[in-house]
């Protein structure tokens, strides 16, 4: 029974992780440059993951599944007479909903966003028990926990492959972000750091930093960057490139004592972002300006 109710959650993470990549690709977000260091780190480690998981799957099961599983068969009994299979999805909704509704409290997250979160912790934990429960029925067939786990593989196999489909397909249509094409005339503005730093691009093509922070290195070999704060003024000019992944905003400014540098481009046309990496690209670390 505990083999089998990992084995669901373990192909209940792999869906979801489709899931989360696919609302993640809706999201807004700089483009990020392939970190080839890092999937080779994932490849090494996936046994380790793997095996971390499967040991989550049974904490799991042991803590929650098999309570709720107790809870709905005494909830059967007691109210309709008779253990009967509906009752495993009323536990779990009546289980998950004092931590989720916790949790969307503390995020301050909407009232759709706590019910989608309800709805998933809810089936998440109905899955397995339903498997788990249909090993513990006095009058089933014989069923052992390893054919349970072969017929999981295999329809969960099928699951996983039908969500990477799906995903792929409604990532086709469009729906993924992707960073607005602008002109220069829509880039000026005054942009803010948030920590009291500001650009001014103006439309006649004149930039004026206060306070922006610029990141130099002391050798050619050297990641770690060292931050001097721009105050000046300088100039701006916009570059459309090859397409919004690439177009770039050039400020220069002579007082600096590094160079402005470009910056890319994200956001929204009514409130684009422009930002840097610091240091390493592949760290993913970013300086990021805002314009309101």
């Amino acid at each position: 029974m505990v083999t089998a109710s990992v084995s669901v959650l373990l192909v209940e993470a792999v869906i979801g992780m489709i899931a989360h990549h696919v609302w993640e690709q809706t999201q807004e977000r700089p483009v990020l440059p392939y970190n080839a260091l890092g999937l080779a780190v994932m490849v090494i480690v996936a046994p380790f993951i793997a095996a971390a998981g499967a040991l989550l799957g049974a904490l799991v099961t042991v803590s929650t599944v098999m309570p709720l599983l107790t809870l709905a068969a005494w909830l059967g009994r007691t109210f309709s007479g008779r253990e009967v299979w509906w009752w495993v999805p009323v536990a779990a909704a009546a289980a998950t909903a004092p931590p989720v509704l916790t949790v969307a409290r503390l995020m301050e997250a909407g009232f759709l966003a706590g019910l989608v979160g309800w709805l998933t912790a809810t089936i998440a934990l109905v899955a397995p028990a339903l498997v788990a429960r249909k090993l513990l029925l006095a009058n089933r067939p014989p069923l052992s926990g390893r054919a349970m786990s072969g017929r999981i593989a295999m329809y969960g196999t099928l699951a996983a492959v039908t969500a990477f489909t799906f995903a792929g397909i409604v990532l086709s249509t469009g729906i993924a972000y992707e960073p607005p094409r602008l002109n220069a005339r829509q880039i000026a503005g005054t942009y803010f750091d948030g920590k009291g730093g500001t650009l001014t691009l103006t439309p006649d093509g004149k930039a004026t930093a206060a306070r922006v922070d610029t990141f130099g290195y002391d050798s050619v070999d050297s990641f770690e960057p060292v931050v001097r704060e721009c105050t000046g003024t300088g100039t701006w000019a916009y570059d459309p490139a090859d397409g919004p992944y690439s177009q770039q905003v050039h400020v220069s400014v002579d007082t600096c004592p590094v160079d402005m540098d470009s910056w890319s481009v994200y956001g929204t046309p009514e409130h684009p972002k422009l930002y840097v990496f610091i240091g390493d690209p592949d760290s993913w670390e970013l300086y990021t300006l805002r314009r309101d």
